[in-house]
C-alpha cells in the first residue's frame, strides 16, 4: 500500500493494544478505518493474523 501523503510504502505497525499502518518515508500513521477502502491483498493478509483490531 502507498501513503496518501507522500506515496511511500505503508507497513503494519503493531503495538501493545493497537494496529496501525505507518509510512516508511514520512512516518505518518493511519488508523485502519482511515485506509480500509484501499487495503491490498498483501496488507489484508497481514491484518488477518490479528484476532482483534482496536479502533481508538
Amino acid at each position: 500500500m502507498k501513503c496518501r501523503k507522500c506515496n511511500g510504502e505503508l507497513v503494519v505497525k503493531r503495538s501493545c493494544r493497537r494496529v496501525r499502518l505507518q509510512c516508511t518515508s514520512c512516518k505518518h500513521e493511519y488508523q485502519i478505518h482511515e485506509v480500509a477502502s484501499d487495503l491490498d491483498e498483501k496488507t489484508s493478509a497481514i491484518l488477518e493474523q490479528y484476532t482483534t483490531i482496536i479502533y481508538d
